[in-house]
């Protein structure tokens, strides 16, 4: 059997992209706000219903713009230790301290009601991550930043197309990212992007991702995070089969949520949400099921991964440990099952076999 992975990069069919290439090819643009990054854009703020889409080179630079366009004085950004470990390294990286408060063990987002309890004199912002397309407590959240006069910035990175209470999940705080990179739902092989319904700072995350600059006219410091056109190429050609890959996904899904004993915690899908089916992580009773399970799979060259493992806030380079038990427990039983279009029904059945029997 070919190795299965956890997940398989969606590829258009190989004509639909040439199509761009040659234009690519006709009009001899490569990058620097190419027209196809233009039309890529306004296609996302039509699909995703949200203003002010900004498409950058990948979902960290998407992080730490938004972090410095929101020029806030150096301080603590309030985060949560579930997630990919970029959402940390972007705060680092921008020279602010992450203070990090533990997750709901439902939908592993942030806990916004341990939030207040972790606001100092130095907090600054929350970034909350939606963890597996999920949504947050954007309502609470959202309340405690405009009490306490904080920024919002949030790692939407799974979350593309969900859509909670009728809203884009992307349209809440002061920023969203997502990424496009080449394991995510939609993908422009890498990639990212910057939203905000600011127009102010829509206009300062502009000039920030392509150098500061316009023309001869240099505004403000900025950095190289502009995408090229053949990335723009590849995202116009993904949009267009979003119905149908959601679709599919929700299938291979549905299998497994028939199929996996109960004594696993399985996916629950939040009321009022319109979910992208990106992630179907599991939580078993304990770390040695889990281990076992990863290996019988793993002989059987089927590879799921661990999401996300270590809790962040063990990490060895923090300043200053913090506890975060319901993460730190969670990270150790949590992994994400394969899933991806095209995924036969007979590995689904395999994977959910091993997993009952470790169970």
């Amino acid at each position: 059997m070919d190795r299965i992975n956890v997940t398989k990069t969606f590829l258009p069919p190989l004509e639909d992209y040439q199509r761009y290439v040659e234009q690519i090819w006709e009009r001899d643009q490569l990058t620097n706000q190419g027209p196809l990054l233009i039309e890529l854009q306004k296609k996302l703020e039509s699909y995703l219903k949200v203003p002010n889409l900004h498409m950058v080179t990948n979902g960290t630079l998407a992080l730490q713009i938004a972090i410095r366009a929101l020029d806030m004085p150096e301080g603590e950004i309030i985060t949560t230790p579930f997630s990919y470990v970029a959402t940390t390294s972007s705060i680092l990286w921008e020279h602010f301290e992450p203070v990090f408060v533990d997750i709901e063990p439902n939908t592993f987002c942030i806990d916004a009601a341990k939030i207040e309890a972790a606001i100092t004199p130095k907090t600054r912002a929350i970034m909350p991550v939606h963890v597996f397309g999920f949504p947050c407590e954007v309502e609470k959240i959202d309340a405690i930043a405009q009490k306490h006069n904080l920024r919002v910035i949030y790692d939407a990175a799974h979350a593309f197309g969900v859509e909670y209470k009728g809203h884009s999940l992307s349209s809440y705080g002061d920023a969203s990212i997502l990424s496009f990179h080449a394991t995510k739902l939609f993908h422009s092989i890498e990639g990212g992007a910057i939203i905000t319904p600011d127009q102010s700072l829509s206009d300062k995350v502009e000039l920030m991702k392509r150098f500061g600059h316009n023309g001869d006219e240099h505004y403000m410091l900025g950095m190289n995070a502009k995408a090229s056109e053949f990335q723009a190429a590849m995202g116009l050609c993904n949009l267009t089969y979003m119905e149908d890959i959601i679709k599919k996904r929700r299938a291979v899904t549905d299998l497994y949520n028939e199929l996996l004993t109960d004594k696993v915690q399985k996916p629950v899908v939040p009321a009022d949400t319109a979910y992208n089916y990106a992630y179907y992580a599991i939580v078993m009773e304990t770390e040695a099921q889990l281990l076992g399970a990863l290996q019988s799979l793993e002989n059987l060259n089927i590879f799921p991964r661990r999401y996300f493992y270590p809790s962040l806030n063990t990490l060895p380079y923090l300043r200053a440990a913090q506890s975060c038990p319901v993460s730190e427990d969670i990270s150790r039983r949590i992994m994400c099952l394969p899933l991806y279009v095209g995924l036969e029904d007979e590995i689904v059945r395999k994977v959910c076999e091993v997993i009952n029997e470790q169970a």
